[in-house]
């Protein structure tokens, strides 16, 4: 499974894609009305400053409550960088921002490991009203530990998420973070993270408003799902997601044996590697639970196994 659709709907919003282009000739929403998408096309010959100057003449960004940043290149691939300086650099234009995902790029735009990413810290510390906030892209990704008091949902998305990035997030202080999602990804594209990084969100301490954990998209899944067995904040958790990575028997055995699971109301372990005899077990263990056992992979070979996203 790789990244094909943009998205369609973000913080409860339908996605609306804003286009430079005077000829452009559509009839714009309420500033919040949407969740508006800023992107640069392929070949266009202008810069991500140009289109986001054009959307602030065009929209009344005082009202604007989720935006979505797209490519931001037009021609060679290159770092976010600037995107990132802009969004800050006119923050305060901004109040009433709620939500904000970064690189909402498909595969045939450029594959996620291929993203040129950069330190996002100043996001959330620029929007003190944010409530979700979304990042693709692991390649050059870096994080510092912040504080944020209204932050709800933190995701990041990547093919390989560097231990840096998940020990940052970890280390800040998210009072009001309810659903946190981590696409670990892989060795081979930076996915450097282990079990001791995760402890601290692990041992429930850090975040005392999680209803949501996912812990996906991981070479490691089965050591993570015997960590999740026995860790103490899946006893608050309203939803649990393991998927995308190379989940076999081993992992969804030890799942079975630990803590109990059926205060959950979903656990999704979709793209997985259990056997017909192992899916039953869980359905059987979990009748209440809307349990994902879609995407099931076949190959007895744990080295030729693969995570959902990688490249």
């Amino acid at each position: 499974m790789a990244v094909s659709r943009h998205i369609e709907e973000f913080h409860g919003l339908p996605v609306f894609a804003f286009y430079a282009d005077p000829g452009d000739r559509r009839e714009l929403p309420a500033a919040d009305a949407v969740a508006w998408r800023i992107s640069v096309d392929y070949g266009a010959g202008t810069e991500f400053e140009d289109s986001w100057r054009a959307f602030h003449a065009a929209v009344d960004p005082s009202a604007v409550k989720a935006l979505v940043i797209g490519p931001w290149w037009a021609e060679d691939y290159e770092p976010v960088t600037a995107t990132l300086a802009a969004l800050v650099r006119d923050a305060a234009l901004f109040p009433a921002l709620e939500a904000l995902f970064v690189a909402d790029v498909t595969f045939d735009e450029c594959e996620i490991s291929w993203l040129e990413m950069a330190d996002v810290t100043a996001l959330p510390t620029a929007f003190p009203q944010l409530a979700e906030l979304v990042v693709r892209g692991g390649t050059g990704l870096a994080l510092t530990p912040f504080r944020h008091d209204r932050l709800r949902v933190l995701r990041f998305e990547a093919g390989g998420l560097p231990s840096s990035v998940v020990e940052a997030v970890t280390a800040s202080e998210l009072s009001a973070l309810e659903r946190l999602d981590l696409w670990l990804g892989v060795d081979e594209y930076g996915g450097d993270a282990g079990l001791g990084d995760l402890a601290p969100v692990l041992d429930g301490a850090r975040f005392p408003a999680l209803r949501h954990l996912g812990l996906a998209n991981s070479e490691i899944q089965d050591e993570i799902a015997a960590a999740v067995a026995q860790a103490p904040v899946v006893a608050r958790l309203e939803s649990l997601n393991l998927s995308m990575g190379v989940l076999s028997d081993e992992g969804a055995a030890a799942l079975l044996e630990g803590q109990p699971l059926t205060h959950l109301r979903a656990l999704d372990l979709h793209h997985h590697y259990l056997t017909e005899a192992m899916q039953e077990r869980l359905r059987q263990a979990l009748p209440g639970v809307e349990l994902d056992l879609s995407d099931a992979e076949h190959e007895d070979d744990p080295e030729d196994r693969y995570v959902a996203v990688a490249e």
